[in-house]
């Protein structure tokens, strides 16, 4: 069904979409990532993550791809199964999500006596007709309270828009903090734990009734997902997606996750560790994690001409904050390095990074 683009909400022309990255512009991380469905859940575009819950067989292929549809976006995520899972245990599901920050969803009003409908859009297409689940869920209520939708998937793009009932549960009312609160999820494979209820089509909460007359993305290795140009926003009615500055995009993005690949000045401490500050480009929603993609980094006073240490590990100090910290290389047995000296550091290898990590 078209509706027309306006909304009778009182949501702002700029900044009316809540999600981060529906354009699939921003992928800090890497474009690619193969064989998933071993691991719970793995980000590759920014702020979208793949679950698996049980232990399905099914594995997946998740891309940035240039097949945006025209007007909306260059970029799209895809999926695409690469072994499929003839089999579904019960307890198996395989669900798209991105998770919204609780301070980005108060104007919804949500488990207030004034709180608003909610309206989710995207484009999507596959290599062949089926029927998925989208859902809403709120991570603020006790029960973890969810409300979800059928929706058709062709070969040509489409645009998917739907509409959620307000929920004036006082439980989940959403305030200032840095907690998750909604997340949009696309359920595309699920067991009987998920499916043997009828769906849940107004706010519930429950396992056995997200699902229910959805397909199994897993039946074949020939399936593909296209999606993009996603967008929630206050009102009953989904008006056009909201076009966003690249720029704009990824510093939203960094405050979960931020990366950094040359350039980082050190002071050994010793033979073997180096201790050095990072400011973050921006203010990070919480202390972050940090993670080196390659266990050997190279330092010198030109880094091009420099040593390698094998074997390190980065570990995050105490003195660190929501906008920079202080974070330690250790563990390497090289003994090349000389006390006091101020060094220049980087992961070793062209696609080693320092990623700082603080998703919800």
């Amino acid at each position: 069904m078209t509706k027309a683009r306006t909304n009778a909400s009182a949501t702002p022309a700029v900044g009316r979409n809540m999600v981060i990255n529906g354009s699939m512009n921003t992928s800090q991380r890497s474009v690619s990532a193969a064989g998933l469905g071993a691991n719970a859940s793995t980000f590759v575009l920014d702020r979208f993550a793949l679950n698996f819950g049980g232990s399905t067989a099914g594995r997946v292929t998740m891309t940035q791809t240039a097949d945006g549809p025209d007007g909306i976006s260059n970029n799209c995520l895809k999926l695409q199964c690469t072994t499929a899972d003839a089999s579904i245990a019960v307890a198996e599901s395989m669900t798209l999500f991105t998770i919204l920050e609780d301070i980005n969803c108060m104007r919804t009003g949500h488990g207030t006596a004034g709180a608003q409908q909610i309206s989710v859009s995207f484009y999507v297409k596959g290599n062949a007709n089926a029927t998925y689940v989208v859902q809403l869920l709120n991570n603020k209520h006790s029960g973890f309270i969810h409300n979800n939708r059928l929706f058709s998937v062709t070969t040509d793009w489409t645009r998917v828009e739907v509409t959620f009932q307000a929920d004036t549960t006082g439980d989940s009312e959403f305030g200032v903090t840095n907690t998750a609160a909604f997340s949009i999820g696309w359920i595309l494979h699920a067991g009987s734990n998920l499916t043997s209820a009828a769906l849940a089509s107004n706010w519930a909460t429950g396992a056995t009734n997200r699902a229910a007359g959805g397909d199994s993305f897993l039946d074949a290795t020939s399936r593909t997902l296209f999606i993009t140009g996603v967008q929630m926003e206050v009102g009953p009615v989904a008006t056009e997606f909201e076009q966003e500055d690249i720029g704009v995009t990824l510093r939203k993005c960094q405050r979960y996750l931020c990366k950094v690949e040359k350039g980082i000045t050190g002071t050994a401490t010793g033979a073997t560790a180096i201790v050095f500050t990072y400011p973050y480009p921006v203010t990070m929603r919480a202390q972050p994690a940090i993670a080196q993609s390659v266990n050997a980094v190279r330092v010198g006073d030109m880094v091009d001409t420099g040593t390698q240490l094998t074997s390190t590990s980065t570990a995050a100090s105490s003195h660190r904050g929501l906008d920079s910290g202080v974070f330690t290389v250790s563990g390497t047995a090289d003994n090349d390095l000389t006390a006091r000296r101020t060094v220049l550091l980087e992961p070793d290898g062209s696609d080693a990074t320092f990623v700082f990590d603080a998703e919800l």
